[in-house]
């Protein structure tokens, strides 16, 4: 709009009461006459109508699509933008319109972010058809959009990016029907088809184990085939280890190759009989030989294999009774000379030793409980003539006189047994015997004889006690606790014992 065009524009007798838009407010309005802030809101929005009106569809109809300049713009840009029949447009049906055309931008911006994801999925590999189809919807939109019908144009745009959006949604199903393919092509040999196919599935899902796995193995697949072939005529030739060899390095090349795998195991497995049986006839050799260590080590080492053990087994237990006879003798000759001198733990462990060659032999099972229960009296025995001074108490008492009963029950007595018994009878008969004792105090120490009670205070006083270990605990208000341990009898007795509590307690203030 030019100057000269604004200057032609006359003032509008513009009644509020009349308008449609305005009418709610007519009882508001007092003067006839509007104030001079109202002319100027109308005078803007005039201006505007009139922009609208003849500026704006100058502009709208130089694109022929929201992409693409119009080419007869583009030649006659210095052409005026005003139409004659602008004049002829509503500034409602005006803006109504760049709503529509805002709409279909939108949609269309859509579209066009379906299509950039489903281009880097390369979908003209795997849809082709139908998103040249989706594509072609998105192109009548553009003709509906250059003559300004943006409702259809909207839609056309809509229709074509539900499209690719169902694209989009059919990618995982494409996955699973391309992964089908690679596996159909790799088994029949066609590393390049499988190659191309795992390839698109791992493109169009990059966290697929299976696509991966599959694009690595179809990568070696010809490698493999030659190396599978090489090892096939090795393995007819006899050449086992060098086959293996081979074999092995196909099913390094692809790790999920089961033919590989299960020849890599036959292989191995025809090895491993030849070796059993090289190492069985050298075992004999030596048996026969009259080397029956050498032969158990030979033995030993075809249970290793892992096959026929108790083949294995069986002639090292042929062997072994040779062997364990001789040792057997040798330690029961050993056994009657500790139970002859009483030494009832070196018999049990020499049974112990026999039994280890082996455990069903019947004197070996039934000497070894006796000589165990002849070493534990022993043991009993030797820890009551070491410590007669717990004879003082009851249930210790009561215990070691079970013990030396059980020891005069035995028949035969040995002449260790004889003496130990001896000796404990003098200190269990002396035990019982009481001695007198002094304990000395200061007739204000409250004084308590551990196991025997509390004598309360007294200055000098005289207590029978049998022999063995006593504490005596005196205890005084405002003193510290004092502990005097003693020992009756075993020629330990003490003339006295004082128990006084003679070191104050100093108090200290505490916050």
């Amino acid at each position: 709009m030019s100057e000269k065009d604004l200057d032609k524009i006359e003032p509008v007798d513009f009644d509020l009461t009349e308008s449609p838009l305005f009418s709610n407010q007519a009882a508001q309005v007092v003067s006839n006459k509007p104030s001079a802030k109202v002319l100027l809101t109308l005078a803007g929005l005039m201006l505007a109508a009139l922009f609208v009106i003849f500026v704006l569809p100058a502009v709208v109809t130089e694109y022929e699509s929201p992409l693409e300049r119009r080419a007869d713009n583009i030649e006659d840009q210095g052409r005026s933008l005003v139409p004659e029949s602008a004049t002829a447009i509503s500034p409602f049906e005006v803006a109504q319109s760049a709503l529509q055309r805002k709409a279909a931008q939108d949609v269309l911006a859509e579209l066009l972010a379906r299509q950039a994801e489903l281009d880097g999925l390369n979908v003209a590999q795997w849809a082709e058809s139908d998103y040249d189809e989706a594509l072609e919807k998105a192109s009548i939109g553009d003709d509906y959009y250059r003559t300004q019908d943006f409702e259809l144009a909207r839609d056309l745009y809509a229709q074509g990016r539900d499209d690719l959006v169902l694209l989009l949604d059919s990618v995982p199903v494409v996955v699973s029907h391309t992964l089908i393919e690679a596996q159909l092509a790799f088994k029949s040999g066609d590393s390049e088809q499988a190659l191309a196919k795992y390839d698109l599935a791992l493109l169009l899902d990059p966290e697929s184990e299976a696509a991966a796995i599959g694009l690595q193995r179809s990568e070696a697949l010809e490698e493999v085939k030659g190396l599978l072939a090489q090892a096939d005529e090795l393995f007819e030739s006899g050449e086992l280890e060098l086959a293996q060899e081979v074999y092995q390095q196909a099913l390094n090349r692809d790790s999920y190759n089961d033919r590989a795998r299960a020849k890599v195991g036959e292989t191995a497995a025809l090895i491993t009989e030849n070796e059993f049986s090289k190492i069985m006839s050298r075992g004999y050799t030596l048996l026969e030989s009259g080397e029956p260590e050498l032969a158990i080590a030979a033995f030993l080492r075809a249970t290793g294999l892992g096959i026929h053990e108790e083949q294995a087994l069986a002639a090292i237990t042929q062997t072994e009774n040779e062997i364990a006879n001789a040792e057997i003798n040798q330690i029961r000759a050993i056994i009657t000379q500790a139970e002859g001198d009483e030494q009832w733990q070196l018999a049990v462990d020499e049974y112990d030793k026999v039994l280890a060659i082996d455990a069903n032999l019947l004197f070996a099972i039934n000497g070894r409980d006796y000589a165990g229960k002849r070493a534990l009296l022993d043991r009993l025995l030797v820890e009551g003539i070491d410590n007669p001074e717990r004879f003082s108490e009851d249930a210790v008492f009561e215990q070691i006189l079970d013990v030396y009963y059980t020891g005069r029950a035995i028949e035969p007595t040995g002449p260790v047994l004889f003496q130990q018994l001896d000796t404990l009878e003098g200190l269990l008969e002396n035990s019982q015997i009481a001695i007198e004792i002094q304990l000395i105090s200061d007739m204000f120490t409250e004084v308590t004889l551990l196991r025997i009670g509390n004598l309360g205070k007294f200055g000098q006083q005289s207590v029978s006690l049998k022999p063995g270990r006593y504490v005596a605990v005196g205890r005084r208000a405002g003193y510290r606790e004092v502990r005097e341990e003693f020992t009756v009898g075993f020629g330990l007795t003490p003339s006295s014992v004082v128990v006084r509590c003679e070191e104050r307690v100093v108090a200290t203030n505490r916050r």
